[in-house]
């Protein structure tokens, strides 16, 4: 029996609703449509939600008939607060995201205000996504400033005061009670005189100040009583409630409670409920209807459309049909190349790793063989110095010989490691090409003594005097081809050549010619002598090279943009031609001079100070200063020389980097914060190019790696301490 009646009751509604409709096909005028509203709004303010819902859908419906954006955007808005007040919060939602959908058309930013902070009353009290909601509230506040009305920005600040209240955050919403409390008196209403009230209630219940909790809440529970908003009256009896339990007065708690429940009842009575939900149906009815409408008449226009022209209804089918084709085949295609890319991804991520782990092993053993090379080529250096009786010990001889060739060894690995991971970049710099071939030839002459060859050199006079370009990349070139044809040339000769070949404007394209007469190359093994640690037709004898000489060779010359060229035949000898273009310009020649660094030799005495953890190390790096006739004081790690700098004074700090307890670069940048300026040179076994940016930003003024020449570390500290003294 009560489902028929329910039955009925719902067809009843249909019927009025359908009765109502056709009773506002007429058009009304905008006046109208606004007295409407206002109707509706009196009767939300009212608590009577069935005449609310009932006379707001009548204005929708004449707002949407008239096409009035800003009528619909308040229509909806009052819907949706019917809906809020009968905790049916999706269905509130739904109808304020439509009012803003409408009001976003127009430039009524009064609405938008309102309808953000409705927003964000919903999501913060109801939905409990605070979040969201805080944010519906700061653009509530920016359209408040907008239109600058400060009653608005101070009604917002009451909700976002409360919205951190209720979650606990107490802190973070005081601010916005201190400017709700600032401006009580010049914007505040009955309202929000119960609220603001209520919310210091809730403050000082957090403080702890229960006296004064006590008075806020009596404070609201009066205003409330005194006002019609009896919503807010119900909150302050709840809150209230709360805080006597907390501090066991439970009487009057539960009266307090009652009291609330009382007012709610009130307000939502089970017949007021029934009748608004009726009304709110009815209002989904008249959505639903709209939908509807609007698609049966996309439907009959696209009818329309189609009846004009059979083909294009073809022509739709076969496009379709061909764009199915075209998007299976693309998602097909994805998936192969997403495949695909997946495993190019991870071989990309096993070769990088390979290249870190080979970059970080080449390091390693350039680091740990370059430091005890150090040790030995120094005390090699320091025995035939003090005893020249040893000059011509074998022995001797073959130990200096086997540290210069270990680590000949280490720089070429490294070289051909720069080349490969594209860390190598061609310098310009002013050179003579005869002083540089005479360099390699005197560098060779031991070499060419041990095999008895003869060195010749044939340069052609009409290049000019001074080039610019990478003389020292040419040099090693030069220096790997002519070792190379020495080391397999005996009782022969090896001829260096260079000609002009060509001049375009100021590039001067010189031929270089290598060519010996010794052992050769079988044509077997021509196509593979470039690779790396690649040697061919070796003996018994066992000619000395790592490999790397010719490789590193063919990778310098890409750098210049040339290749190399090989003519070979056994037992008549080998030849390498290769072509490089050279600049030639006077006025950047006269530049480069004046801007290289004079070596500043000085005959004063300067204090070094040498951080180093080897003794070995120690040893050599003191024996070559104080044989400058420098002083030179050595201390063990980086906190030892802290320890002396804040009681001497030093010309130079020559610092290791790889030390125990604390690196060079930590100590050097400790002795920068101790307001010392002293030159600091970095004498490390680590390549340069590791080290440079570290070494910098910590305070380092030049590097030196280990092993390296006397002469070259005297010329960085005679410069380094002059360029200071002349600051």
């Amino acid at each position: 029996m009560p489902q028929k009646r329910i039955f009925f009751y719902l067809l009843t509604l249909l019927i009025c609703g359908f009765n109502s409709v056709l009773g506002q096909s007429d058009s009304v005028s905008e006046n109208q449509i606004k007295k409407l509203t206002q109707q509706a709004w009196d009767y939300y303010k009212e608590s009577n939600f069935e005449k609310s819902l009932i006379t707001s859908r009548v204005a929708l419906n004449h707002a949407v008939a008239a096409k009035n954006n800003a009528l619909i955007a308040k229509s909806y808005k009052i819907i949706a607060g019917n809906f809020n007040e009968l905790s049916e919060f999706d269905k509130a939602l739904f109808f304020y995201q439509k009012a803003l959908y409408y009001a976003n058309k127009t430039e009524n930013d009064s609405i938008k205000y309102s309808l953000y902070n409705n927003l964000g009353n919903i999501y913060c009290f109801e939905k409990k996504q605070f979040d969201r909601g805080i944010n519906c509230y700061k653009k509530s506040i920016a359209y408040s400033f907008k239109l600058n009305n400060l009653s608005q920005i101070y009604f917002t600040n009451v909700n976002m005061a409360w919205a951190y209240f209720d979650v606990g955050r107490f802190e973070e919403g005081y601010p916005y009670l201190k400017f709700v409390g600032n401006n009580v008196e010049k914007y505040g209403d009955k309202s929000t005189e119960i609220v603001y009230n209520m919310l210091n209630g809730m403050y000082s219940n957090y403080c702890g100040q229960n006296t004064k909790a006590d008075d806020y809440y009596l404070k609201a529970i009066e205003a409330g009583r005194n006002s019609d908003e009896e919503s807010d009256l119900s909150y302050a009896h709840l809150e209230y409630s709360k805080f006597l339990t907390k501090v066991e007065r439970y009487k009057e708690a539960y009266e307090n409670l009652v009291l609330f429940n009382k007012i709610t009842e009130k307000l939502y009575s089970q017949e007021k409920i029934k009748k608004a939900s009726a009304a709110g149906f009815n209002l989904e009815l008249d959505e639903y209807k709209r939908q509807i409408d609007k698609i049966e008449n996309e439907k009959t226009s696209q009818s329309q459309s189609l009846k004009k022209s059979r083909i294009i209804v073809i022509l739709f089918v076969l496009i379709s049909f061909i764009l199915l084709f075209l998007i299976i085949t693309l998602i097909q295609n994805i998936r192969f190349k997403k495949k695909h890319n997946l495993e190019l991804l991870e071989a990309k991520e096993i070769a990088e790793e390979a290249s870190l782990l080979k970059t970080q092993f080449i390091s390693t053993i350039s680091h740990e063989l370059r430091t005890p090379l150090y040790g030995v080529v120094g005390i090699t250096n320091m025995l035939l110095e003090e005893h020249k009786e040893l000059s011509r010990s074998q022995h001797l001889s073959s130990l200096k010989f086997s540290a210069r060739y270990l680590l000949s060894l280490v720089n070429d690995i490294l070289q051909i490691n720069k080349i490969e991971e594209n860390k190598v970049v061609l310098e310009n710099l002013t050179f003579n090409i005869s002083d540089e071939i005479t360099v390699i030839k005197n560098s060779l002459s031991f070499l060419s003594k041990k095999n008895n060859n003869k060195i010749s050199i044939d340069i052609d006079p009409n290049i000019p005097e001074y080039l610019i370009g990478d003389k020292l990349r040419l040099s090693q070139i030069l220096m790997n081809l002519v070792s190379n044809a020495l080391k397999f040339t005996k009782d022969g000769e090896v001829e260096i050549v260079i000609k002009l070949i060509k001049v375009e404007g100021k590039m001067n394209f010189l031929d270089f010619l290598i060519k010996d007469n010794g052992v050769g190359i079988a044509i077997i093994d021509q196509g593979k002598i470039f690779e790396k640690f690649v040697q061919v037709g070796r003996k018994d004898e066992d000619y000395q090279g790592t490999g790397l000489g010719l490789s590193i060779v063919k990778r310098l010359l890409g750098l210049f943009g040339s290749v190399i060229t090989l003519d070979s035949d056994l037992g008549k000898g080998t030849s390498f031609t290769f072509v490089i273009p050279f600049e030639h310009d006077l006025a950047k020649t006269k530049n480069i001079i004046n801007e290289i660094e004079v070596d500043l030799t000085s005959s004063e005495i300067y204090n070094i100070l040498v951080v180093e953890d080897n003794l070995i190390n120690q040893l050599v790096t003191k024996k070559i200063i104080e044989k400058n006739n420098y002083n030179c004081k050595v201390v063990d790690d980086g906190f030892a020389a802290l320890r002396i700098l804040e009681t001497e004074v030093f010309d130079m700090i020559l610092m290791d980097i790889n030390m125990p307890l604390m690196n060079g670069f930590e100590t050097t940048k400790r002795i920068r914060l101790m307001g010392i300026e002293t030159p600091v040179v970095a004498l490390t076994a680590f390549d340069k190019d590791e080290i440079t940016d570290e070494a910098i930003s910590s305070g380092i003024n030049d590097i030196i790696i280990k092993p390296f020449e006397p002469v070259k570390l005297f010329k960085i500290i005679n410069y380094l301490i002059n360029e200071k003294n002349a600051v």
